[in-house]
């Protein structure tokens, strides 16, 4: 068995395989995905597993050079986006958001229930 915080296989192998600049979104339960682009469906039903769940697991394995979310997120969001150790942080239109996902490896959707509960994190390189 694997030791550390990001248990799913399917999620884990992602992120061993981002290459610098990589993009993978976390997205809410409604957050659409665009065709062609792999999705991780997490979700089991309303906010199971919230978004910092999936967010905190996969910052523990991941190095992220910036990230981006909607600018229409809430105060109460953004404040807790912004107290995670993310790097440069990018607030963006939610259409843009959208229109982002078109360029991600992949989209994990949680089963978050809070209105533009989305990140965009590019990665990064650990040297």
């Amino acid at each position: 068995m694997k030791r550390g915080k990001l248990l799913h296989a399917e999620l884990s192998g992602l992120v061993a395989a981002l290459g610098h600049g990589d993009l993978l979104v976390i997205g809410d339960a409604g957050l659409p995905v665009p065709a062609g682009v792999r999705c991780i469906d997490l979700a089991v039903t309303g906010g199971v597993p919230g978004m910092f769940d999936v967010l905190d697991a996969v910052l523990a394995e991941m190095v992220v050079e910036r990230a981006a979310f909607a600018r229409e997120a809430s105060a109460d969001l953004a404040h807790q986006l912004r107290q995670r150790d993310i790097g440069r942080t990018e607030t963006i239109s939610h259409n843009d958001f959208k229109a982002m996902t078109r360029d991600a490896r992949a989209v994990v959707r949680t089963g978050e229930f809070t209105p533009y509960a989305n990140i965009g994190l590019w990665s990064g390189v650990a040297f």
